[in-house]
């Protein structure tokens, strides 16, 4: 079968994979709005463009997100069920397609159920409106009368009047609308709540679940690319000889140099052929000179917020901490690198592509290829992991420049080294903080200073009268040139975990001063109400003791605690550590409380709440880009270290029950407090304090040098 006899359904099937459904009447497309413009996240308003009962009775939900892991396509199908009133598991997904989804800005920042769920109740809620009203009118039984349970309505006055969705709707689009439908209040939730199979599983414990790189096509090619050594090397000469003596075929499309063949290992072999001359970028900052460099380069500060005066704070003040915080360039690091498999036929492309923004990608290809966006077609599949690093779509403009330049499928898989290579770092960044205390213990002043992180959360929630936050350079661009020596973006909380380490740090360290246990000097400036209860959900579940003796010999085993917020969710976090001589640090349990206003699916939350304090080991204990004149030194897990199984600890979660508030972000609150928490216990534990990340042992054993 050759790409151009591919059907839609089949290429439905290849999108979709273990969710394959069978549509007989109006093809998918009519089905959505035509006004799914980049930018317009309120999403349709006709329902018709979430959901689709089939002529089986099967519901179908489609949503822009993409699954990347952290379960979208389980607890949204969850939101479906419980406003619609049928089965979870007669509940289908369709994620990630943009000829068959309603458009979504991407898969990022913990906003799929906090922005997505509302849209896909409110459209499940309508539906089931109109479905009632329908079958009132079916059995001539009043609408009010009527019972719903798994998708059939049911009149009980009346033994045997019954019709099912799909009677009633017959596999067609649904014209009839209601308007302001309410929603189902969280007491009367049955499957919201309440834990669910993911719906993902059974595809990926299996191999059966596809990802961009495993899509193949007759006459497809794989592509290798001539990469630069370093970032701001220009390429001077090219000698392409012996790889096309070797089989290969070269495409030269502008500053693009693809080497391919109908088989990686010899497309592989043939661009180790290609001879390359660069000139060398020039002189730069490295991983050490870095900070500085920053602090030269940043703009200007701008105000993020204020209140009083930190003159009169400073007058208050009976002792003043001054502290600067570092952290390193980290990596995302998926497990699957970026990928992208192209077609071209009939004048659309299609791409399969592994990217959290599969509209902004189409974006970029149907830019790239001169197409009009209707025809271009991007499907996100299984997404192996993105953190904020995927984004972009550059292997998909590549894959489908290629495919264009060959007249071939094309299929591009970046090796682990383009990965780093090309990896939009989390940024380095510096946090000066000068704070404050009075006599009696209390917090008089405090002034926050950011440089790169950006100012997410900078702010402080602690009740202190006089205080300014101002922030120089982040995370999203607009920074001078030159001020890092590649390009960064979000990563997992962006700026949320910097200016968390800092902050949580600096509140440590003034509890000390103040001869304070550091859980009741945080509570002490605290009248957040849920920011307190996570704090003491944490407390009673870790079994805290606060009142420590002062002077306490280091012991080698310390505890340290953590709180912050991020999206609307409220974390709380302790931490139980051992810090043996040879400075690797030991983290052996960990408990964090989270309110996330409505929880959906709760294993699904645990899930993520897990996988995220374990990412956070990584870039507290380990992770850091090392780089030199604009070469990135670490080009694969030899190098660069991610958490490994030895390190994992105990790790407990508690869900906060908080139904009436709406649901905020799951996956990536957690992760904010992970630094402090361990740099906070490393204290406890040895009496000495890590201001920069990762606390490696190297930092750790210096440290002790210095006393």
């Amino acid at each position: 079968m050759r790409p151009h006899d591919l059907s839609r359904r089949e290429l439905l099937a290849l999108a979709t994979p273990g969710l394959f459904v069978f549509f007989p009447l109006e093809p998918l497309e009519a089905f959505q709005e035509p006004a799914r413009l980049p930018g317009r996240q309120a999403g349709p308003t006709d329902f018709n463009a979430w959901l689709r009962i089939g002529e089986n009775g099967r519901v179908t939900c489609f949503a822009g997100k993409v699954e990347l892991g952290q379960g979208p396509t389980t607890a949204l199908a969850q939101l479906l069920a419980e406003e619609l009133d049928v089965a979870y598991d007669a509940v289908d997904m369709v994620l990630g397609d943009t000829d068959l989804c309603p458009y979504d800005m991407g898969t990022f920042g913990s906003m799929g159920i906090r922005l997505t769920g509302p849209l896909i109740r409110a459209a499940a809620a309508e539906a089931r409106a109109v479905l009632v009203q329908m079958a009132a009118e079916r059995l001539a039984a009043p609408a009010g009368r009527l019972q719903v349970k798994a998708g059939v309505v049911t009149d009980p006055s009346s033994a045997g009047k019954r019709v099912t969705y799909a009677e009633l709707v017959q596999g067609k689009r649904i014209e009839r609308h209601i308007e302001k439908v309410p929603l189902k209040p969280p007491a009367a939730f049955t499957v919201v709540g309440r834990p669910a199979v993911r719906k993902d599983a059974r595809d990926k414990v299996t191999g059966k679940g596809k990802y961009a790189g495993d899509f193949a096509f007759p006459g497809m090619l794989h592509a290798r690319i001539l990469r630069p050594p370093a970032h701001g090397a220009a390429l001077q000469e090219v000698d392409t000889t012996a790889a096309e003596k070797a089989g290969a075929r070269v495409v030269r499309d502008g500053g693009l140099l693809a080497i391919l063949h109908e088989r990686r290992d010899l497309a592989d072999r043939a661009l180790g052929l290609v001879k390359a001359r660069f000139t060398p970028p020039p002189p730069g900052p490295d991983d050490k000179t870095i900070f500085d460099h920053l602090l030269k380069t940043a703009p200007e500060p701008r105000l993020v917020g204020e209140s009083g005066s930190l003159t009169e704070g400073a007058k208050l003040a009976h002792e003043v901490v001054e502290q600067t915080y570092l952290n390193s360039y980290v990596a995302h690091a998926p497990m699957e690198t970026h990928s992208a498999t192209a077609v071209i036929e009939n004048g659309k492309a299609t791409v399969w592509a592994s990217t959290q923004a599969p509209f902004g990608v189409k974006q970029q290809v149907a830019q790239a290829l001169g197409f009009t966006p209707p025809n271009v077609r991007i499907v996100a599949p299984y997404v192996g992991g993105g953190f904020g690093g995927k984004s972009g779509g550059q292997q998909a403009v590549e894959a489908a420049r290629l495919a264009a330049a060959t007249g071939q499928p094309v299929q591009v898989v970046w090796d682990r080294t383009e990965e780093f290579f090309f990896d939009t770092f989390r940024p380095a960044a510096v946090v000066k903080i000068r704070a404050g205390l009075t006599s009696a213990g209390r917090i008089a002043f405090w002034d926050y200073q950011v440089y790169g992180a950006g100012d997410r959360e900078a702010h402080t929630f602690y009740d202190i009268p006089h205080r300014r936050t101002v922030s120089a350079g982040n995370w999203m661009g607009g920074n001078p040139p030159g001020m890092h020596p590649f390009g960064v973006g979000p990563w997992r909380a962006p700026s949320v975990n910097t200016n968390t380490f800092a902050r949580e740090s600096q509140m440590d360290i003034l509890a000390a001063k103040a001869g304070v246990d550091p859980l009741e000097f945080r509570l002490a400036h605290l009248s957040d109400r849920r920011m307190r209860r996570v704090l003491e959900a944490a407390a009673k579940q870790f079994g805290w003791v606060p009142g420590k003796p002062a002077g306490k010999p280091p012991s080698g085993r310390g505890v340290g605690v953590a709180c912050g917020i991020y999206s609307g969710t409220y974390v709380a976090t302790m931490a139980e550590v051992v810090v043996p001589s040879t400075g690797r640090v030991q983290v052996k349990r960990v408990v964090t409380a989270q309110d996330q206003g409505l929880t959906v699916n709760p294993d699904g939350s645990r899930q993520q709440m897990e996988g995220s304090i374990t990412m956070g080991l990584g870039q507290a204990l380990g992770e850091e880009v090392r780089f030199r004149n604009g070469e990135v030194l670490d080009r694969n897990f030899d190098s660069y270290q991610v958490p490994r199984f030895s390190w994992v600890p105990r790790i407990e979660t508690i869900l906060i029950d908080n139904p009436d508030t709406p649901a905020t972000g799951c996956g990536e609150p957690p992760i904010i407090t992970v630094a402090a928490v361990i740099a906070n216990a490393i204290y406890d534990a040895a009496n000495i304090r890590l201001l920069q990340l990762p606390m490696t042992p190297a930092r750790i054993l210096e440290a002790r040098k210095r006393g």
